[in-house]
């Protein structure tokens, strides 16, 4: 007869692998915690994902009203006169006088900043520009649509209106032009502006990638460095008030 017998030391190690396998698979409460932390993970990855996605359509959208829906433009014209000190009141008139000059322009107000499309006149002189003020950051910039180049200077408060009163203005201009007189502004460029980006967003939309220079009113430049001779002026016939503003601007 032929006995057979089992190494107990090998028996016992391999009873043991499968005890362990059978514990496993018989302990829910390890495989709950594993299959928990499993989830929590997952979960977490999910909403970091789609807090990412929502995110991304929130600045999206902004972006895509901001620049690519319709703006509300509103129409302005002004008749105006020559002499600067004779208001004529508009209930004055009894039809348009077509024999005056005119001024017409566009405007967009929105972020405490207004943007005014003036247009080539129609007669008598003035560049087309497009004339940015922001009211948050206390500029003004002219973009001279002939050459091309920017111009940039502290906002006269003074002279124009605030944002709500200047869209007032504008919307009783819709129904019909106005009357009014003319002023003149001086202005001299000072220096070249290398690094629009510190303007602000709004005026590096509209200087950005063009000569921009910073400029002063004449009458606070020392008359010892004024060069009238050789400078190159234009002008912009403009409003942002109740009367039509002619701005000259000089290169030296």
């Amino acid at each position: 007869m032929v006995k057979i017998a089992f190494n107990s030391a090998l028996a016992q190690k391999a009873l043991g692998k499968e005890g362990e396998v059978l514990v496993a698979e018989k302990d829910p409460e390890t495989a709950s915690v594993y299959s928990n932390e499993s989830s929590t993970g997952r979960c977490l990855l999910t909403l970091l994902g789609l807090a990412f996605i929502l995110t991304g359509l929130i600045v999206g959208g902004a972006c895509v009203y901001r620049y690519f829906t319709p703006k509300k433009l509103y129409h302005g014209a002004m008749h105006f006169t020559e002499l600067d000190s004779e208001v004529v009141p508009v209930d004055m008139e009894t039809r348009e006088p077509y024999y005056l000059p005119r001024v017409d322009e566009d405007v967009e107000i929105q972020d405490n900043v207004a943007i005014i499309n003036v247009s080539m006149p129609r007669f008598g002189e003035g560049d087309p520009a497009y004339i940015l003020h922001d009211f948050k950051r206390k500029l003004t910039a002219y973009l001279d649509l002939n050459l091309g180049n920017c111009f940039v200077i502290p906002l006269n408060t003074s002279v124009v209106m605030p944002p709500q009163d200047l869209l007032d203005l504008f919307q009783q201009l819709m129904s019909g032009s106005y009357r009014t007189y003319l002023v003149h502004e001086d202005l001299v460029v000072t220096e070249r502006i290398d690094n629009v980006s510190k303007l602000g967003f709004y005026i590096f939309h509209l200087c950005g990638g063009k000569d921009t220079y910073r400029m002063q009113r004449r009458s606070d430049v020392m008359a010892g460095i004024q060069k009238r001779s050789v400078e190159e002026c234009f002008t912009i016939r403009h409003f942002e008030n109740k009367f039509v503003t002619e701005t000259k601007i000089c290169k030296p």
